[in-house]
């Protein structure tokens, strides 16, 4: 028999360390971002992973302070010493592509046309 592959793309070739872009086996436009977790009290970083559609911390106490609440903080930019501590997701974008118009205006009947972009 066949054997039929998921149809949805992990977008596995935008490596993490771009911002965004095209992906080359979808084409759709990905972005990358990163998220940690700090403790709600002391505010030591602690692993962020991703469960059932949320972002959390890994272990369910600060190891600091022993509190039980934390806070998400996405980042701009993954640097090497939050990249231990951090969680990238991968949120496509929809209707990236931009249209401009384009107007001509004749000066006068004997000149040729010009043509004026507008962004």
């Amino acid at each position: 028999m066949f054997n039929f592959r998921k149809t949805s793309c992990n977008h596995e070739k935008i490596i993490p360390n771009m911002v965004s872009g095209y992906c080359p086996d979808c084409g759709e436009y990905v972005e990358n971002h990163w998220y940690i977790t700090r403790c709600a009290c002391c505010g030591v970083k602690q692993k962020a992973t991703f469960r059932n559609g949320k972002i959390s911390a890994d272990t369910k106490f600060c190891r600091n302070c022993g509190g039980s609440s934390f806070a998400v903080e996405e980042l701009d930019r993954i640097d090497i010493v939050n990249i231990n501590y951090a969680v990238i997701l991968k949120q496509v974008i929809q209707n990236k592509r931009q249209s401009f118009i384009q107007t001509w205006i004749e000066e006068n009947a004997f000149l040729p046309m010009k043509l004026i972009a507008s962004y």
